[in-house]
């Protein structure tokens, strides 16, 4: 009952092809979807201007006023009394720390001031308002 001809020989080696195509897919799912999951949610309606330019520093900080009034520290919500504090440690930890204030436009002048002295009190010298050029 044998079988005429040559024997067949067995294949000991594993097939990685189609596991190298769902590693790639998987490659490419994540880097689209990376930089959408790192965007920031909360939303501002930033002021115009003409003469802004992207800042480049190794360490920034970013303070958010939204249009309701919410203050965001790095996108995490905070309040304006401990503001203060956390920026300080952040300050003290790194004196060459850069402050971004993105602020709705139609947040009202008098809470913008407020924190600006803050970071005034806190002696923070690199300080920037963030707008979107035209």
């Amino acid at each position: 009952m044998r079988s005429c001809g040559r024997k067949q020989k067995l294949i000991a080696e594993i097939n990685i092809t189609p596991f190298t195509d769902v590693i790639l897919v998987l490659l490419i799912i994540f880097m689209i979807t990376t930089p959408l999951i790192l965007q920031s949610n909360i939303r501002v309606n930033l002021p115009s201007s003409t003469t802004g330019q992207p800042l480049q520093q190794a360490r920034q900080i970013s303070v958010m006023v939204t249009n309701e009034g919410m203050i965001y520290l790095d996108n995490k919500p905070t309040l304006r009394k401990t503001l203060k504090a956390d920026v300080s440690k952040l300050y003290q930890a790194n004196p060459e720390l850069e402050v971004i204030l993105f602020s709705d436009k139609m947040v009202r002048f008098k809470d913008l001031v407020a924190l600006l002295d803050i970071f005034n009190e806190l002696g923070i010298k690199n300080l920037n308002i963030a707008t979107k050029t035209e």
